[in-house]
């Protein structure tokens, strides 16, 4: 049940990266942050789906890791978007709060089936 919760926040969250990023382009003329910002941002959920099919406990722990460090790298981006003034605060926050979320059940996914792998 929780992979299914991961699965479809991270895609939720990926559907509001594609849109902020559409509006950095079209209305901010801002093309490089948020290139970066929309690589990382649906990079975590695309590596959450690929776990689903990993071959094996270590390989889900692989992949499940680069979606956390990719999970990371945006919350980066969202601060620099927010303090270069691309986006306003509350902009940041709604897409910060999801994203954060997204690390601990990341965090939490990663150390259980660490845990599980060690039994």
């Amino acid at each position: 049940m929780s992979k299914s919760i991961l699965k479809d926040k991270s895609y939720a969250f990926a559907i509001m990266v594609v849109k902020l990023s559409q509006i950095l382009v079209s209305e901010k003329r801002e093309f490089v942050l948020s290139k970066q910002f929309l690589r990382s941002g649906t990079a975590v959920g695309a590596l959450i789906r690929e776990a689903e099919f990993a071959q094996s406990k270590k390989d889900f722990v692989n992949k499940m890791s680069i979606a956390l460090k990719e999970a990371n790298e945006t919350l980066y981006w969202l601060d620099l978007l927010k303090d270069t003034g691309y986006i306003n605060e509350e902009e940041h926050q709604l897409h910060f709060v999801l994203n954060k979320e997204l690390v601990a059940m990341l965090v939490s996914s990663i150390k259980t089936t660490k845990s599980n792998i060690q039994k």
